[in-house]
């Protein structure tokens, strides 16, 4: 896509926010902003001569709203008591706060956009204040201020202020996003986004990056401190969003989308060359996949096939779960489109930070360690079995891996094959036409798990590293925690003796062992993985193009000997140096390309 963005000279001062990136790329927008709780309206520019028109507009809102919550006032007293009723005087005093209103007017003036959207924004800096006080009552009065906001808000609009639709291109800045929020985005109009919360192995990143969607989050105030409307540069790899860039930087950052391009270019013409490395090691690469449009980019990117298809963006993405026959359509369909690659199928793995599946989950106080992945599928029989009937069906297509994840015990494994072998007599005796000729594997995320490799891998036909999970389950590091980020470390040495122990009891029991979690797409620790052994790695569609090309450049016996060198280590800070040193030596562009160097 070529750049769309140029300079304009309106006189403001070049703003630079530094957060991490997650998600690499450039992109060239206005900033258009939302922020969590509810939805922000949308934001669009006015003219001098309509400020007076908007805070008149506002102060209406404020006494239709006043009216209104001493209508409820009343009605509670009647019901409850004074006591209770006084939670509204509360919020009458909040709502005619004439610091807040001073607030409101001041950015009304000085960004001259809607009234609505500098309410919401003022509004919106006093609920983050709240919500990170330390004191619990004043935390609690986030959600009074909510409840204030959200009526007047609702008010404005019933008076009648219309704003346009989001249908510009924009870089995103919120808060927060959901993997379900960044599933939804109109990509052609969202260009990348910007969060203040986030860290890079929370799944909404993971997505960002198999979507090629360019992403900076733990950028502090981030909503506070932009400007809608305003022109930006998100810069991914570098983790800046650059507001009212200068011309300089314009400059630069032309000068850095072509070599982007160029290397682009280059990568996909070796797309279609094998993945093996200079000594001849032949590696399968896959794609994960979320979404079946992915399939098109897998096969011109030079994938083998599908070594992680995520069923749960598919399974949840409704309310109903979709019946046997809606995944049986879906999953054939993959097969076919893959053939005569393999599509390895993930079962359910709703849980931790992903899509939340409210139809299916009660909530739980610990989500990472509580009924995720193959523990509710086998808690849900009557949901597993459909699941499994429809990937059972698929078979008859092409070849088909099965995957459980969040494997703690042999004897998961052991109920869940006796679920899936009960499944494929089912369909045999009612004529279904099914193969038997099918491999199933598990997902190696937990400590435990690795240790029973030596077990596991009797009865299973291959194994596949987790590793997003595993390091977070070995270090007890959460991964969507930003506070302990950077405490959360794939080259951990615990890790990668459990990733050893894995690869050994693999390679001991004949069968084959990949990777697919984030670590496997990281040329930076791809060194250490060929080293280990690992005969598979599953990526973000994206990334495959370049991943083959660092495989190309790495010779398998010396990453062997690194790897004998870097589990003599106690430090991951040493493990990552070691294989930084021979990703260097190997991809010196791509390597410095890819980390921002220049």
């Amino acid at each position: 896509m070529p750049v769309s963005f140029e300079y304009t000279d309106d006189g403001l001062e070049e703003v630079i926010l530094t957060g991490k990136g997650v998600s690499p790329g450039l992109a060239f927008s206005k900033i258009y902003v939302n922020a969590r709780g509810f939805s922000a309206p949308d934001i669009y520019a006015i003219k001098p001569s309509q400020v007076e028109s908007e805070l008149e507009t506002f102060s209406r809102a404020v006494a239709v709203t006043k009216k209104q919550l001493e209508g409820i006032r009343e009605t509670v007293s009647d019901i409850s008591g004074d006591e209770e009723s006084q939670i509204f005087d509360a919020h009458i005093i909040l709502l005619e706060d004439h610091v807040l209103h001073e607030k409101v007017e001041a950015m009304l003036k000085e960004r001259l956009v809607n009234i609505s959207y500098c309410f919401y924004a003022v509004i919106q800096s006093y609920m983050e204040a709240l919500r990170r006080a330390q004191d619990s009552y004043l935390a609690e009065r986030a959600t009074d201020l909510e409840d204030i906001a959200m009526r007047l808000l609702d008010n404005l609009l019933i008076m009648g202020e219309k704003a346009p639709t989001v249908d510009h291109e924009h870089v995103l800045v919120s808060f927060d996003l959901t993997p379900s929020d960044t599933v939804s985005m109109d990509q052609q109009k969202m260009r990348g986004f910007a969060t203040e919360q986030g860290s890079y192995t929370s799944h909404t990143a993971i997505l960002a990056r198999s979507l090629g969607i360019p992403a900076v989050v733990g950028i502090e105030n981030a909503v506070m401190d932009v400007v809608g409307l305003a022109n930006c540069i998100l810069d991914g790899t570098r983790g800046l969003l650059i507001m009212n860039p200068s011309r300089e930087t314009v400059d630069k950052y032309k000068v850095l989308w072509a070599a982007e391009e160029e290397l682009q270019i280059r990568l996909r013409s070796e797309a279609n060359l094998k993945s093996e490395t200079v000594d001849g090691r032949h590696i399968i690469l896959s794609a994960n996949v979320e979404f079946s449009h992915e399939i098109e980019l897998l096969k011109s990117n030079g994938a083998d096939g599908i070594g992680l298809y995520r069923t749960e963006f598919y399974l949840l993405d409704d309310d109903d779960v979709p019946c046997e026959e809606e995944q049986a359509a879906l999953y054939a369909k993959v097969v076919k489109e893959v053939s005569p690659g393999m599509t390895i199928f993930r079962t359910l793995d709703s849980g931790g930070d992903k899509m939340s599946g409210e139809v299916l989950l009660q909530p739980e106080p610990n989500p990472f360690l509580g009924r995720r992945g193959i523990r509710f599928s086998l808690a849900k029989p009557e949901i597993f079995k459909v699941q499994l009937r429809a990937l059972l069906r698929a078979t008859a297509y092409g070849k088909v891996g099965i995957m459980f994840p969040m494997i703690s015990l042999i004897s998961e494994i052991e109920t869940a094959k006796a679920l899936l072998q009960e499944c494929h007599a089912e369909l045999v005796a009612e004529g279904v036409q099914v193969s038997d000729d099918y491999q199933v594997g598990i997902m190696v995320e937990i400590p435990s798990a690795a240790l029973l490799a030596g077990a596991m891998a009797k009865v299973v036909d291959f194994f596949s590293i987790g590793t997003n999970d595993l390091v977070q389950y070995t270090t007890a590091v959460d991964r969507v925690n930003e506070l302990v980020s950077d405490l959360y470390r794939p080259a951990d040495p615990g890790v990668l003796r459990l990733m050893k122990m894995t690869v050994e009891a693999g390679e001991q029991n004949g069968i084959w062992t990949g990777v697919c979690g984030e670590m496997a797409s990281d040329i930076e620790l791809l060194p250490l993985l060929i080293g280990l052994g690992v005969e598979e790695l599953s990526v973000g569609v994206n990334k495959v193009p370049l991943v083959k090309s660092a495989i190309r450049k790495l010779n398998y016996q010396e990453c062997r000997e690194m790897v004998q060198e870097a589990l003599l280590q106690s430090k991951a800070q040493d493990i990552r140096a070691l294989s930084h040193a021979l990703a260097k030596k190997a991809y010196p562009i791509i390597l410095n390309h890819v980390t921002g160097n220049e």
